[in-house]
This record gives C-alpha cells, structure tokens and sequence, in this order.
C-alpha cells in the first residue's frame, strides 16, 4: 500500500486520531487548542480528504455522528514525511543532520541510540565500531 502525503492540518489531526484513537470530528475538532481551533467544516473535509487517501476509515454511525480511526501508524507516516524530506536533498542524509547539529537539536545520546540502531540494523556492526567517524575516511566523499 503506497502511504499518502499528508499537508500541515492533515497530519495535525493524524496526529489527534494516533493520540486518542477512533473518534468523532467533533472530537477531533475540540481536541485543538481553542486558541488556533479549525472550523468544524475545516476539520469535516479534512476527515472526509484523509478517509479518500485511506488513511481513516469510518468504523460507525452514532445517530448523524460519524467515528473515524487511523488505518496506517504514526510510523509508517513519519516515515514517508522523512522519506520526502530527504528526496529534497536528492536523499542526501548529512545536510539535515547537519542542521540538526547546528541547531542543537541533536546530541550526542542521540548519535549513540542511532549507533546502536544501526548495529542492530545491520547485525554485522562491532560495538566500537562508529559510523559518524566511518564517513570521514572517503567512502561517502564523492569522486
């Protein structure tokens, strides 16, 4: 299944189906902050939107009330938001952790979780082993 893109309110409200699960509209719709609250009309066609992208399906009718719940994970979503971020860079992975680092947003108990990460990923990795240090000896430089 080729998992739908997703605009800025489309993923807040996936985001409110993930969080509390099957739901009304007029839940979801209250579940924002009053503040920057959508239109209950603004939140019905998104709902209606992301149930014709198959990433909510109706699971009942309670009098003219219909719930909704997510048919695909916070996971799998992220992924294909980060999977299109990188396609911006041509899939180039250093420039967004490049600005990951410059902003601080990334620290060095996160560079050691990914590590790990990958050592399980790839089952072949010695413990010492360290890819961030690997990409300073020429492979990843370009010819």
């Amino acid at each position: 299944m080729k998992l739908p893109k997703f605009g800025r309110l489309e993923f807040q409200i996936m985001e409110l189906f993930w969080k509390k699960g099957a739901c009304s509209v007029r839940e979801i719709q209250e579940a924002f902050p009053e503040r920057n609250r959508p239109a209950y009309t603004t939140v019905q066609t998104t709902v209606y939107r992301l149930e014709e992208k198959k990433a909510l399906r109706l699971v009942k009718t309670i009098g003219k009330a219909k719930v909704f719940d997510a048919t695909i994970s916070q996971t799998q979503a992220q992924g294909r938001l980060i999977d299109d971020l990188l396609s911006l860079f041509g899939g180039q992975v250093k420039p967004v952790m490049a600005r990951l680092v410059e902003s601080g947003k990334l620290t060095v108990a996160d560079i050691k979780d990914v590590e790990q990460m990958l050592r399980e990923h790839r089952g072949r990795e010695p413990a010492n082993a360290s890819p961030i240090g690997r990409s300073h000896q020429g492979k990843d430089k370009p010819k």
